[in-house]
């Protein structure tokens, strides 16, 4: 008998700190993924790739949200994956050695392998 594949939900983030709301709830459903034990991956594309540079989350607060910063390790400590748009922080003069620990640069093809192999993917 052949084991199951574990679903899986790829959330793909787009907002930083100009939008702490949007840039937020991607991290709080993704947590709520885990702890359903369906595997769960956040891409960051467009300004959302500061999410991902070094001391950026101290100053991302949403109005009734549990902080940015706390779903983020929560969500890396529980296994999910952390994927970094490369042209996109090269475009924001971010380096590989500026990003959080767990987070990883990927291209285009890689994303859309990641898309390819999802149950579901969202856009915030």
């Amino acid at each position: 008998m052949s084991e199951a594949k574990k679903e899986k939900i790829l959330y793909i983030a787009t907002y930083a700190g100009e939008h702490p709301e949007k840039a937020t709830l991607p991290f709080v459903l993704a947590n709520g993924a885990l702890a359903m034990e369906v595997e769960a991956v956040i891409a960051l594309q467009s300004t959302a790739v500061y999410l991902a540079k070094k001391g950026y989350l101290d100053n991302v607060f949403a109005a009734g949200l549990p902080a940015l910063k706390d779903l983020v390790k929560s969500f890396l400590d529980q296994g999910g994956r952390l994927l970094v748009c490369v042209p996109c922080i090269r475009e924001r003069k971010i380096e590989e050695a500026d990003l959080i620990p767990g987070a990883k640069p990927v291209s285009a093809a890689a994303l859309t392998q990641e898309i390819l192999e999802a149950n579901a993917t969202l856009v915030y």
